[in-house]
């Protein structure tokens, strides 16, 4: 009922009848703010992420349309009213700015070189900015950067002479994709960033500028480098531990008031039973998965090789994750490592 969900709203992952009349004056008032070269929004990659991310941004008011390859994806928003499109490049017949969330580098080099790809049209762009928030290697940012560079607009504006691009990857996972609370890391040049600041807070909370094109898809593979290096040696000393008959909860309440504590320990805990809300109390399931820590773990090493950086600790990290995988437990949470690398046991 309602297009763009007018006569709708949604709260978290729930859709509540508002009424026309409020629900009209609520669109009013969210989007009285957004500036007119911004209203109309494409978004890319409805995936567990990018689904909420999309909410968010007609939640806040956004003129929103989008693409998947995944007709149901595709469907779950074209039943509340929002439009589809077939293509990437028909996304951006329609939009000031377009925003894409997808699994992999190839796919990022697909949608917007491949065949109705975002930089077709001779080059000659409709939309003035893009912003990636894959997680993807650096030298694919750069590449996109490259390639935008050498694009220009189809009706110069007076905010942007040449059509811009930001590699924009977040932190936070589903939870906080879901309720707007991502961490942006952005890439690129620092007046599409300051211009892009009020779209990217309708999705997050945080943003934290990194330099130039590429140096935010650089931070976050090694941000999450770190975090499974962490993560196997939070759960090495815990397995460890209990072979020297001292309980997790016990190690755990140890490290979480001297210098062992961090995000592993004292907020995403591996161990079952020491922790509840966290993957490790439901058997591991939801979560940030042990495939996708292994893919940016991958990415991480192969921008160290590039750079001929050696990571003995991020390659030893990502030796354990291969073998989760296939080990069959590529879709359980990264902090399974715990019980399925290390043999760790469960808190009574």
């Amino acid at each position: 009922m309602g297009l763009g969900g007018v006569g709708w709203r949604r709260v978290g992952s729930k859709v509540q009848g508002c009424g026309w009349e409020n629900c009209l004056r609520l669109r009013a008032f969210s989007s009285a703010a957004i500036p007119s070269h911004m209203e109309s929004v494409g978004f890319i990659g409805l995936g567990n992420m990018g689904s909420h991310m999309a909410r968010n941004l007609i939640n806040a008011g956004y003129r929103v349309s989008v693409h998947d390859v995944n007709e149901n994806a595709m469907k779950r928003f074209s039943d509340d009213g929002i439009p589809t499109k077939q293509s990437p490049l028909e996304v951006s017949e329609s939009s000031d700015v377009v925003i894409t969330m997808l699994p992999s580098s190839s796919h990022v080099l697909d949608v917007y070189n491949g065949r109705s790809g975002l930089l077709g049209n001779g080059g000659l762009l409709g939309p003035w900015l893009y912003i990636d928030s894959s997680t993807v290697d650096p030298q694919t940012s750069r590449k996109i950067s490259m390639d935008m560079s050498r694009c220009n607009l189809k009706e110069k504006k007076g905010y942007a002479q040449k059509p811009m691009i930001l590699d924009a990857p977040v932190s936070g996972g589903v939870p906080a994709a879901e309720t707007g609370t991502l961490t942006f890391m952005v890439g690129g040049l620092e007046e599409a960033y300051v211009a892009a600041k009020p779209l990217l807070l309708a999705m997050g909370k945080k943003l934290i500028y990194c330099g130039g094109a590429g140096n935010g898809s650089a931070a976050k593979i090694c941000n999450n480098m770190a975090m499974a290096i962490s993560m196997l040696g939070v759960s090495e000393a815990f397995a460890l531990g209990q072979n020297l008959g001292i309980k997790a909860s016990t190690l755990t309440d140890i490290f979480n008031c001297s210098s062992a504590r961090c995000w592993s320990s004292d907020t995403y805990n591996p161990v079952p039973g020491v922790m509840a809300g966290v993957p490790s109390s439901r058997n591991y399931d939801g979560g940030f998965t042990s495939k996708l820590m292994a893919k940016d773990l991958d990415l991480a090493m192969a921008s160290a090789s590039g750079v001929s950086f050696k990571c003995p600790m991020g390659s030893e990290a990502l030796e354990i994750y291969r073998k989760l995988c296939d080990e069959g437990c590529d879709v359980k949470d990264f902090s399974c490592a715990f019980r399925h690398y290390y043999e760790g046991k469960d808190e009574k």
